[in-house]
């Protein structure tokens, strides 16, 4: 387990595959209000009228808004690069999946064998 920017400890933990690490960076940059990163709370109401100046802070000052409705987490405003690495985590993430994947299915075909082309076609009548 590791120690949140302000020592809180036991809400995120590490993962062998990866996961927990970039929890843990996501838990540093949005949950935990006490570390480098700004982050503001406003209702949609709040929001639209002050949109300018959120997506100026975003721009500028790297701060995050998260908007809600009723109470309810629904949107958030947030620097570009911070949607940029999001971005990049997902791509990383599903690359790692589909590897994953692969690694299986080409363990599967060693262990069960494979079957030649022209004898799926003659199966299929093609």
């Amino acid at each position: 387990m590791r120690s949140c920017c302000c020592g809180k400890r036991g809400v995120h933990s590490g993962g062998s595959d990866g996961a927990g690490i970039v929890f843990y960076w996501l838990w540093t940059r949005t949950v935990c209000t006490s570390g480098t990163t700004p982050m503001a709370r406003l209702n949609v109401s709040k929001a639209q009228e002050e949109f300018p100046e959120v997506v100026n802070r975003a721009a500028s000052g790297g701060e995050r808004t998260i908007v809600s409705r009723r109470g309810k987490d629904v949107a958030a405003v947030i620097p570009i690069e911070d949607l940029r690495l999001l971005e990049r985590l997902a791509r990383e993430e599903m690359d790692r999946i589909d590897i994953e994947e692969a690694r299986a299915a080409l363990k599967e075909a060693e262990e069960k064998g494979t079957i030649p082309l022209e004898e799926v076609r003659r199966r299929l009548g093609l």
